[in-house]
């Protein structure tokens, strides 16, 4: 089994776990590896170091990481910060917490968002989809929404 370090385009950085190096290459050119944050299937390997057990007696011994640039001398790249894992954890704990707690209303969201804000229908926490301008509408009536982008595998049971 191999585990790998993730990214995605966006920089989102996840594990995976895989058969081999071709089931990972597979699974990368048939996209079906997906970001479990945004659902891009633009994902890479992220440099890792192995962890070498050189015998009982001995504490493992961690492989470092090359301080060359990937680019070669003097190549320019530009550097992005990335959300610490802390803050991926936290994000996905939170929107797997609302998954759990709402109703899936689908394409009727901004039509049930008004049916409880007037009164007509239960109050309950809902989630769906609904357009910029449906969402623009809402917010100018006083209703107040949130835009959670959630991808699509969230819908089915997360590991």
């Amino acid at each position: 089994m191999k585990v790998l370090d993730l990214q995605c385009h966006h920089g989102h950085v996840f594990e995976g776990w895989f058969a081999s190096e071709d089931d990972f290459q597979q699974q990368v050119s048939s996209q079906l590896l997906t970001c479990p944050m945004c659902g891009d299937t633009s994902v890479s390997k992220l440099p890792s170091a192995p962890h070498l057990n050189l015998g009982a007696s001995g504490a493992p011994v961690t492989a470092e990481p090359s301080q060359a640039s990937p680019g070669g001398a003097g190549a320019s790249e530009p550097v992005a910060a990335l959300p610490p894992a802390s803050l991926q954890a936290a994000w996905m704990q939170m929107v797997r917490r609302v998954m759990a707690n709402t109703e899936d209303v689908g394409e009727r969201f901004a039509e049930e968002a008004r049916k409880i804000h007037y009164g007509e229908s239960d109050e309950r926490g809902i989630r769906g989809q609904a357009t910029p301008e449906e969402t623009e509408a809402l917010l100018d009536e006083g209703i107040a929404v949130v835009p959670l982008p959630v991808p699509p595998g969230f819908k089915d049971t997360l590991q």
